[in-house]
C-alpha cells in the first residue's frame, strides 16, 4: 500500500485553501510523501441507488475525514459546495445499482501497489451481465457518485479507496463523478472512461524508432480528448511493472492515478481530465524487482528551477516575429558565409538577468560588435550549475533559472530580429546518474547500456547512452530537431564528438570490446550521428550542425552518403572545430618571441590539413579555466606585450582560413580565468577605471575584425577550398612572420602579414600579385585607437616589379611589433 496523503484543508474550487499547496521537499521537489498508515476505508458500504439516500459512514471509518486530492471540475460542471451531507437525491431513474462482484485478490493488489499494466481494464465503466459495472479508484473519498445526463447513482465502497456498482445500462454514457472528501465535494470526469489518447501511427512511429517529433507522443501534453480538456501523460518504461502519476493535484500520491501499459511499446498512458499548464508532476515507477523509483519526465518540456526537479506541464503561448530571418538563413551555405561567433554562458553573462532581460542587453552588444551568430553553452535543464550545463537531466527543457520557456523563445527571436544567428551546445554523450532522472530509469538500463563497464562514461563519471537502442537513438534526433524546430535555433555544437566515436575513449587496453569488426569504432554511434545530420538538415533548411570532434576521424563534415578510404560514409555535419589549430596555435603564441623560431611550424601545420574538413577556429571556454588563463594572459611580456600579442593573434584568426569563435570575456582582454560565479569581468569597462582604455581598445579591435571580415568575401568565401589561400611566405621563423593571401570567388585578393616578433621591421618586402597596382592598409593591430604603438601605413603601398617570395612583384610595408596587418586593393 501506498501512503496515503496527510489530511490537509481544501476548497470545493480547482485550487487548494491558503496552505494546501505543498511547498516541503515531498511536494515542489516531486518526491513522495513520507511513508505512513493506509488512510481507513469503509469496511461495509450501504448499496448505492438510484435517487437514493447516501449512505453514512462505515462502523470502523476514521472519525477526521481525510482531505481531497486537488482534482479540477470538467468544462461546464461546478464542483458542489462542502457540506456534512451528501447531496439532494435525484428524481431520475427507477432501479437500483446493484452490487459488483469484487476484484480478484491478484488484481486488487496490483492495482494498489502500483504494479498493474493494464488499470484501465479494471476501473471505469465495463458491460457486464445485467448492465454496466463502474469502478473507481479514490483514495480518501468518502463516497461517489457517478453523474450524466438523466441519471446519478451512488457507487459502493469496496474499501482501499475502490467503489463500485452495476448500473442498468447497456452502453457508457460521457458521465462524470462526485466525489465527497467528507469537507469537500469535487465533480470531475473519469480519467479511466477514456480511450488511449495516444494513437497508432505515433506508436507505430514510436516502435520503428522513426518519430521524428517525438515530443509530440511522449511527456505531458495539454490537449482535448473525447471532447474534455486536460493533459495526456506518456512515459516510455518497457521494463516497469507498473507506472503512476504523480503531482501536486493528487499531493504527490499516484495511488489513484495509474498508468497503463501500450502493449510492447513499452510505453505508458494516462489522460488526465482538467490537468492544465503549470502543474508539477512526475512519474512513480515500480521496478521489476517490486520496489519503487518516482522519475522526472524525460520528455519534459519545461522544470521546476534547481535544486527542485519535478517536472511542469507546458504549453507554448509564444508568437514568433522572426518569419525573414527564418526564410532567408538557408540562401548561402554556412561554409561560403561570414561566420563569427560569440561564445556566451547565458547564466553569467549578465548574472541574474531573465532570458528577457537577456534578450534587450544580447542582441544589442553583439550587434554592436559585429559576430554573425551567438552560441550558448547548453541550455538544456542540468541539475548542477558548476557543470555549465554538460550534465543534462532535462534534454527537452531550457533550463529554468532563467525562465520559461516561452521566455528563451523571447530572447532567440530577439536575436534574429537583429540579425543574428543562434547556436546552442546539445550534449548527446553522456547523462549524469541523479536518482529522479535518467540513470536506470525504469528499474534496469534503459537509456545506457546493459553492460556497465560500457556504460560508465571514464572522464565525467556519468552514463553513455546506448545508441544501438531504436528508442534512445529516437529520443536523441528527435531532440536534435526540437531544438530546431520548437526554439529556432540555428545550429547546434554537438560536444564532445570524439567520445562517442571511439569504444576505447580513455579506457584502458582490456577495458573496452571491439566491435563486430575487431573494430575500435563504435559503428552505432557512428550511425546515430549520420541519422541525427541527416535528419536536422532534411527538416530544418539553413540550420547547420557542428562537431567538437577533437582526433582525426575521417570525414567529420563529408556527406553520410561519401563513403571514405576508411570505409565509413561521412558524419555529416556542415562544420568542425579545429582542436588542433587551436592547441598548436595558442602553444606556439605563448612562448617568448625569442624562443617563437622553434616552434614556427606550429603555426604553419595547420594550412597542411585546412581542407580535409569545414573548420571553425575556436577559442571557447575550455581554453581559459581551470588553470589555462584567459586568452591575454597566455601571452608573454609585460602587460603591453601581452594586449600586442594577444591583439595580433585575433588578426591572424580571423584571417585564417575557417570560422571564428570566441569565448565571452576575450573580446576585451579580461585577464582573470571566467568563472561561472561570477560571469566576466565587466568593472574593466568602467571609464573610472585606470586600465578601461587598454581593455576598451581591445574590444574595439574585435568590433573592427568583424566590420571588415564580413565587408571582405575573401576572408569567408572560399574557407572550404584550396583556391582561396596562397603563402606568401610561410617558412619566415628567424622573423617570426607569417605572411599570406586570402582570394575571393572573384578573385579578389587581400593580403594578410603577422610580425610576432617584438621589434619594428622596416620596408618588410613581401610577394605580390603583379596585376595589382597598389595596396591599402585596412587593418592594423597596433593602431593607437586599440593600445597599439602607432606605426602603421597611411600611405599607399605600390606595389614594386621586384621579384620576391616565388613572385614576379612586391610590395615593403613597415610591419609594427608583435602586430598583424591587412592589406586590400587600392
Amino acid at each position: 500500500m501506498t501512503a496515503r496523503p496527510p489530511s490537509r484543508p481544501t476548497t470545493p474550487d480547482t485550487t487548494p485553501a491558503p496552505g494546501a499547496a505543498d511547498d516541503s521537499a515531498a511536494g515542489r521537489s516531486g518526491r513522495a510523501a513520507t511513508p505512513g498508515p493506509p488512510a481507513v476505508a469503509p469496511a461495509v458500504a450501504a448499496r448505492g441507488t438510484f435517487a437514493g439516500p447516501a449512505a453514512g459512514p462505515a462502523a470502523g471509518a476514521s472519525p477526521t475525514r481525510p482531505s481531497a486530492p486537488r482534482e479540477t471540475a470538467a468544462p461546464g460542471r461546478a464542483a458542489a459546495p462542502p457540506g456534512p451531507s451528501r447531496p439532494a437525491p435525484s428524481a431520475t431513474g427507477s432501479h437500483g445499482v446493484r452490487s459488483a462482484a469484487p476484484l480478484s485478490d491478484e488484481d486488487r493488489g496490483r492495482l494498489l501497489d502500483g504494479a498493474h499494466h493494464d488499470p484501465h481494464g479494471l476501473l471505469g465503466a465495463h458491460p457486464v451481465r445485467g448492465g454496466l459495472l463502474i469502478r473507481v479508484l479514490k483514495p480518501c473519498a468518502r463516497g461517489v457518485t457517478v453523474l450524466a445526463k438523466g441519471l446519478r447513482a451512488d457507487l459502493a465502497a469496496e474499501g482501499d479507496g475502490l467503489f463500485a456498482g452495476v448500473l442498468p445500462l447497456r452502453t457508457a454514457p460521457d458521465y462524470e463523478l462526485l466525489v465527497d472528501y467528507g469537507d469537500t465535494t469535487v465533480t470531475a470526469a473519469d480519467p479511466y472512461r477514456f480511450l488511449p489518447a495516444l494513437g497508432e501511427l505515433d506508436l507505430h512511429l514510436l516502435a520503428e524508432g522513426r518519430h521524428e517529433q517525438l515530443w509530440q507522443a511522449l511527456g505531458a501534453r495539454i490537449t482535448e480528448h473525447q471532447g474534455v480538456s486536460g493533459t495526456r501523460f506518456t512515459v516510455w518504461a518497457p521494463n516497469a511493472r507498473g507506472v503512476r502519476v504523480v503531482g501536486d493535484f493528487n499531493y504527490w500520491d499516484g495511488t489513484g492515478h495509474p498508468m497503463r501499459s501500450l502493449g510492447s511499446s513499452g510505453v505508458w498512458e494516462l489522460f488526465l481530465p482538467g490537468i492544465g499548464e503549470g502543474e508539477l508532476y512526475k512519474f512513480e515507477i515500480t521496478r521489476p524487482d517490486g520496489s519503487r523509483t518516482v522519475r522526472a519526465d524525460p520528455m519534459a518540456r519545461r522544470t521546476e528551477c534547481p535544486p527542485a526537479n519535478a517536472s511542469v506541464v507546458e504549453a507554448s503561448h509564444y508568437r514568433w516575429t522572426d518569419a525573414d530571418w527564418m526564410s532567408r538563413r538557408g540562401e548561402r551555405p554556412v561554409h561560403e558565409a561570414p561566420f563569427s561567433v560569440y561564445e556566451v554562458h547565458l547564466a553569467s553573462w549578465r548574472p541574474g538577468l531573465t532570458y528577457r532581460q537577456l534578450a534587450v542587453q544580447l542582441p544589442a552588444y553583439v550587434k554592436d560588435l559585429g559576430f554573425t551568430h551567438v552560441e550558448f553553452m547548453p541550455v538544456a535543464e542540468h541539475p548542477f550549475g558548476g557543470s555549465w550545463g554538460y550534465q543534462v537531466t532535462g534534454f527537452y527543457a531550457p533550463t529554468a533559472r532563467m525562465g520559461t520557456p516561452d521566455d528563451f523563445r523571447f530572447l532567440v527571436d530577439a536575436l534574429h530580429r537583429a540579425g543574428i544567428g543562434v547556436l546552442m551546445d546539445w550534449v548527446p554523450a553522456h547523462f549524469p546518474r541523479d536518482d529522479w532522472a535518467l540513470a536506470e530509469f525504469d528499474g534496469r538500463p534503459l537509456y545506457e547500456p546493459q553492460d556497465p563497464a560500457r556504460a560508465a562514461h571514464p572522464d565525467w563519471g556519468t552514463l553513455e547512452f546506448d545508441y544501438g537502442r531504436t528508442e534512445v537513438r529516437n529520443f536523441l534526433v528527435a531532440n536534435a530537431v526540437y531544438w530546431c524546430e520548437e526554439f529556432h535555433i540555428d545550429g547546434l555544437r554537438v560536444d564532445a564528438v570524439a567520445s562517442m566515436l571511439y569504444l576505447d575513449y580513455s579506457r584502458e587496453d582490456g577495458g573496452w570490446t571491439p566491435n563486430v569488426h575487431g573494430g575500435r569504432e563504435n559503428l552505432d554511434a557512428v550511425a546515430f550521428l549520420q541519422e541525427m545530420n541527416a535528419t536536422v538538415y532534411r527538416r530544418c533548411p539553413g540550420a547547420v550542425t557542428i562537431a567538437e570532434e577533437s582526433t582525426a576521424w575521417d570525414g567529420v563534415t563529408r556527406a553520410t552518403h561519401h563513403v571514405g578510404p576508411g570505409g565509413f560514409g561521412g558524419l555529416g555535419f556542415g562544420l568542425k572545430w579545429n582542436m588542433g589549430w587551436m592547441h598548436d596555435s595558442l602553444g606556439y603564441a605563448s612562448k617568448e618571441p625569442v624562443h617563437r623560431k622553434y616552434h614556427h611550424g606550429e603555426m604553419t601545420f595547420s594550412m597542411i590539413y585546412a581542407y580535409s574538413e569545414n573548420y571553425v577556429l575556436p577559442i571557447s571556454h575550455d581554453e581559459v579555466v581551470h588553470g589555462k588563463r584567459a586568452l591575454v594572459s597566455k601571452m608573454p611580456g609585460d602587460w603591453w606585450q601581452q594586449r600586442a600579442n594577444h591583439r595580433a593573434y585575433l588578426g591572424f584568426m580571423w584571417a585564417h582560413p575557417g570560422k571564428q569563435l570566441l569565448f565571452m570575456g576575450q573580446e576585451f582582454a579580461q585577464g582573470a580565468e571566467w568563472a561561472e560565479s561570477h560571469g566576466p569581468d565587466w568593472w574593466l569597462l568602467d571609464p573610472s577605471y585606470e586600465a578601461e582604455p587598454d581593455h576598451r581598445g581591445v574590444r574595439d579591435l574585435v568590433r573592427e575584425l568583424n566590420r571588415r571580415y564580413a565587408a571582405t568575401p575573401a576572408l569567408w568565401e572560399r574557407d572550404t577550398d584550396p583556391a582561396g589561400f596562397s603563402w606568401i611566405d610561410g617558412d619566415a621563423r628567424e622573423d617570426n612572420v607569417f605572411s599570406f593571401l586570402r582570394f575571393a570567388a572573384d578573385g579578389s585578393p587581400l593580403i594578410s602579414v603577422t610580425n610576432f616578433s617584438p621589434v619594428v621591421r622596416h620596408a618588410y618586402r613581401l610577394g605580390a600579385p603583379d596585376h595589382i597596382p597598389a595596396w591599402r592598409e585596412v587593418l592594423n593591430t597596433d593602431d593607437p585607437r586599440y593600445g597599439g604603438s602607432g606605426i602603421t601605413n597611411p600611405a599607399l603601398l605600390k606595389t614594386e616589379p621586384t621579384p620576391w617570395n616565388g613572385r614576379t612583384a612586391s610590395v615593403s610595408p613597415v610591419l609594427p611589433p608583435l602586430a598583424t596587418l591587412w592589406l586590400r586593393p587600392a
